[in-house]
């Protein structure tokens, strides 16, 4: 039973654009390197002393589930220089250095002025601490997502659902719909690397927004309730074995 690694994602800043890679490196007990290193804090979230922040529950950030505008930013980072660059309808509107003071209040101002009431006071751009990351579980958890599920669900809803409504690490193809959820317990292998499968994902409003119209257009929560009487999509793995990972190559259960 051997899925092919169709997209590999990570999601620099939380709530933002995701970026596609053609392949990285898992370490055991690890984050998708790049994944959810930086967020928007709230103007009302507590933030002592510098940037950095310990893992703190997803209501402290502006996220999809109640900012829906931030779907209409597109942004990309840089590694190597720490740019973030965000744009709307492909106009630069904001850039600078968020590993950076000056760079991070240019993002910060930008913020304040484009999210006004819904950032409850100015926010602030945060860092994770080393070795953690501002994923919404306080584990070092990596997601996994059958496409051949959601053209299911797609049979229920009636329409394309886009798979980034899931937000994943890993989007991978070739199997039945939902044969994921009967990994619960099992090894798995990711390209050269190893994974235990640990819980299925449950979903909430997030996927409701279209990422293409930051539109709140298909209640996902609903129809994953309607239609299959629960509301997950995806499993999570926790990485046992470090190794490269890249797309074309197999997620296979042991």
């Amino acid at each position: 039973m051997n899925a092919e690694i169709k997209h590999i994602y990570r999601y620099p800043v939380k709530g933002l654009t995701p970026e596609a890679l053609d392949a990285t490196e898992l370490s055991v007990d690890g984050y998708l390197p790049g994944d959810r290193r930086f967020a928007m804090a709230l103007g009302s979230t507590p933030v002592s002393g510098g940037h950095h922040l310990e893992w703190m529950p997803k209501r402290n950030f502006l996220e999809l589930v109640k900012n829906e505008k931030l779907a209409t930013l597109e942004t990309s980072f840089d590694d190597d220089t720490g740019v973030l660059t965000i744009k709307r309808q492909g106009r630069q509107v904001a850039r600078g250095n968020i590993t950076d003071r000056i760079g991070r209040t240019m993002i910060e101002d930008f913020f304040a002025a484009y999210m006004k009431d819904e950032a409850k006071g100015r926010p602030r751009l945060v860092e994770a601490n080393p070795g953690d990351r501002l994923t919404d579980q306080s584990t070092p958890l990596i997601s996994v997502i059958n496409l051949a599920s959601i053209r299911d669900l797609e049979r229920v809803v009636q329409a394309t659902v886009d798979p980034l409504r899931f937000r994943a690490n890993f989007y991978i193809d070739g199997l039945d719909p939902w044969v994921e959820f009967g990994w619960l317990g099992r090894p798995v292998a990711i390209g050269g690397a190893e994974a235990d499968v640990i819980e299925r994902i449950g979903r909430c409003g997030a996927t409701s927004v279209n990422p293409a119209t930051a539109e709140r257009d298909l209640n996902i929560v609903k129809f994953l309730q309607t239609g299959f009487g629960h509301t997950d999509m995806g499993v999570f793995v926790r990485v046992t074995k470090p190794g490269p990972v890249a797309i074309g190559e197999f997620l296979s259960p042991r």
